[in-house]
């Protein structure tokens, strides 16, 4: 699931778009839509920081991550 790749990817610090772009393999055009639907269920903040935007995981994004993974590892023990 992309969403859950680009949370996964801001679980472990902010970054910057360019950054994300990398770690989420996706085009330009493709992560802003994700990150604009994520920004809107606010489970991603923007942070202007001196250096530029960064995007970081909200508690909201966290939390569906933790759902994400535990719901995934339940399908995956049986075989679904």
């Amino acid at each position: 699931m992309i969403v859950a790749d680009i949370l996964a990817a801001l679980q472990s610090k902010e970054m910057r778009f360019t950054h994300l772009l990398y770690k989420s393999n996706l085009s330009h055009a493709r992560l802003k839509e994700y990150l604009d639907e994520l920004l809107t269920k606010q489970m991603v903040a923007e942070v202007d920081t001196k250096d530029g935007k960064r995007y970081q995981l909200t508690d909201e994004g966290a939390k569906f991550y933790t759902e994400y993974r535990r719901v995934n590892e339940f399908v995956k023990t049986f075989g679904l």
